[in-house]
């Protein structure tokens, strides 16, 4: 099938106005039940919460895991718009037609890549930065990139609030990475791919492992790709969910 040449385009600008929609929705239903102000003032409670009725209910287990996500404030990576909204099981957006990801898949994440501490991470998609912040708490090194200059702007000034000494932040388009010849432990895609582009595997370090999520919405699959030390790749689905695509990912994807 033929597609126009601007249909990855319109869906991308029909899924941001559905995100920001959902967010609006959601806001106001809180506020007008009277929920928001205890989200708010109870910021601990809230936290608790999200950990407990969220995130251990979507199998996430690791105590590691579970003890970062209390240490590390996502409230504090969150526009100030939607602060009200941080432990919230929904996407937020952030500009330019992108959102987070939500606490519980940001959650399952960590825990499928199994970080550990001597490990260097690249993160392709800095978005606000919370991601970028929980990766640089569990590896030794991490490089994030991202297309949009402000979203590094804001998201270096934030981690350097918070304390963070280790973690790299670019201005660059992923496809640049390829021509850098940098490897990593971890490779990780905070934006889906219509299918796995295999040089992105070229990244990996021997025993590495790439977190991305592959598909066409809304029938997607986060899967993490395992380099084998004596070679070949091991492939494992992790979970079932929809992301909008990483910008730039359509061009090199061809599609009939």
């Amino acid at each position: 099938m033929c597609r126009p040449k601007n249909f990855f385009r319109v869906r991308r600008q029909t899924e941001a106005r559905l995100i920001v929609n959902a967010a609006r929705l959601l806001y106001n239903a809180l506020r007008d039940a009277n929920l928001l102000k205890p989200i708010i003032m109870d910021i601990q409670q809230a936290r608790k919460n999200m950990i407990e009725q969220q995130i251990r209910a979507w199998e996430v287990l690791d105590q590691a895991v579970l003890d970062l996500l209390s240490e590390i404030h996502r409230e504090e990576f969150i526009p100030d718009a939607y602060k009200g909204l941080a432990f919230a099981d929904t996407r937020l957006p952030i500009g330019h037609g992108q959102a987070t990801m939500t606490p519980k898949t940001e959650a399952r994440l960590l825990q499928s890549v199994a970080i550990r501490r001597h490990e260097t991470a690249l993160e392709i998609g800095t978005g606000c930065g919370y991601l970028t912040a929980l990766l640089a708490s569990s590896a030794s090194r991490v490089t994030s990139i991202d297309i949009f200059a402000d979203f590094i702007h804001s998201a270096r000034a934030k981690l350097a609030r918070a304390g963070f000494e280790n973690a790299r932040l670019e201005h660059m388009d992923a496809y640049t990475m390829l021509d850098r010849g940098e490897k990593y432990d971890l490779v990780i895609f905070t934006a889906s791919l219509p299918v796995m582009d295999e040089r992105f595997l070229r990244l990996l370090n021997d025993n590495g492992r790439l977190f991305a999520i592959i598909g066409q919405s809304p029938a997607m699959e986060a899967q993490v790709i395992a380099k084998q030390r004596e070679g070949g790749y091991a492939t494992e689905g992790i979970f079932d969910t929809d992301l909008p695509a990483l910008i730039g990912s359509e061009k090199e994807t061809f599609v009939f």
